[in-house]
């Protein structure tokens, strides 16, 4: 009975939470076909690495893998760590002490001993995780960790590689366990974007959906400088809006909100608010754009294009992205395999080409390459 715990417990779990809503077969005008095979896309957050899933193996559960990827054209994806999640998640309001989930599934899942109670080895188990799936089949699978990687990855794929440029990201800095110094060892192991929180308030300060609503601690601030100092992305997707403000104050790198919607197109509480975002892009911000229904309401193709249309009507083309949220308990209208049918939507809507290039991948490969580190000399 124990053993089939172990084998089942986590299928039945993804199956019942990674969901892709019924639809008939994607069917592409010529000009989108044509056009989405010669861009660059790119997604802000999927939560693949939570999963007991082999990445290079065809699945049929969930959003992502390898090979969904090279079908949908991705050249760049961001693998975030997820760590801790409270029971009874929502949107609107979670308590820090809440049991976490996030537990037994990594019990479950035969996840070391060490990474039991504590976050930090959960991140870390997780990096491990994606480096051995970039071992396996390098020629697949390459992490990015300097702003260089970028342009020398798209050349590659210029020349013909199939090859997926994957960058490592964290979704709630809980997975410091309160230390400062885990940032550097989150760094050696690969972590290049970090979310400041996730669905409860943490030692950094308030989160969207806990309950205090206030900004940074000090620790929070100490982390924000931290991470600049390395010049790792901070991402404020699931930060509450006086959290992203003391951020904003702090930093003068640009920030990313990952994976989330419009409140002007989607007022819910997942979403912040249309002038918070602006004051983002206008620091050289980029914002994500989800597919599922807290972040868009409307859960088809045709709603996230409405969302993304409308962020670049708030912000301007040049700070809208894709941020799915693939694989974090989301259910969504279509998998990372037909992304092209955003493609055509966009181009049946009347959206310009130059327009379409950048949302669907090309802010993402610009700005990963302007904002990651350095390479060493």
């Amino acid at each position: 009975m124990i053993g089939l715990f172990f084998a089942l417990a986590p299928r039945m779990v993804e199956e019942g939470m990674n969901r892709v809503l019924p639809h008939e077969p994607v069917t592409l005008s010529a000009a989108a076909a044509a056009l989405h095979a010669d861009l660059i896309v790119g997604d802000l957050h999927a939560d693949s690495l939570l999963w007991r899933r082999d990445l290079h193996k065809r699945s049929n559960r969930g959003h992502v893998d390898l090979p969904r990827l090279r079908e949908g054209n991705v050249a760049l994806q961001v693998f975030t760590a997820v760590t801790r999640t409270p029971a009874g998640q929502n949107y609107e309001a979670n308590a820090s002490d809440a049991r976490d989930n996030i537990t037994l599934l990594a019990m479950a899942q035969r996840w070391p001993p060490r990474t039991w109670d504590s976050l930090a080895e959960r991140a870390l188990h997780q990096a491990a995780k994606l480096r051995r799936f970039a071992a396996k089949k390098p020629e697949s699978l390459r992490i990015l960790r300097h702003g260089d990687d970028v342009p020398e990855l798209l050349a590659a794929r210029r020349d013909g590689a199939k090859t997926l440029g994957a960058l490592l990201g964290i979704e709630g800095a809980h997975a410091l366990d309160g230390k400062l110094a885990n940032i550097q060892r989150l760094y050696e192991a690969g972590y290049r974007m970090i979310g400041l929180h996730h669905f409860f308030d943490n030692e950094l300060g308030g989160s969207l959906h806990g309950t205090g609503g206030h900004g940074l601690t000090d620790f929070g601030r100490q982390v924000v400088e931290r991470l600049d100092a390395l010049s790792i992305i901070i991402d404020v997707a699931h930060s509450s809006p006086e959290s992203v403000r003391d951020v904003l104050a702090l930093t003068k790198r640009p920030v990313v909100v990952s994976h989330t919607g419009f409140r002007g197109v989607c007022d819910t509480p997942r979403n912040l608010d249309d002038e918070l975002m602006q004051a983002i892009a206008s620091r050289g911000g980029l914002i994500g754009v989800g597919y599922w229904a807290a972040a868009v309401c409307d859960v088809s193709a045709a709603g996230v294009v409405a969302a993304i249309r409308y962020g670049v009507d708030l912000v301007g083309a040049d700070h809208v992205a894709l941020g799915s949220d693939y694989d974090g308990a989301t259910t969504v209208p279509f998998d990372t395999a037909e992304l092209a049918v955003l493609t055509d939507t966009m181009l049946r809507e009347g959206m310009d080409e130059v327009t379409i290039r950048k949302v669907m991948g090309g802010n993402v490969a610009r700005f990963l390459a302007e904002h990651l580190p350095p390479a060493p000399r």
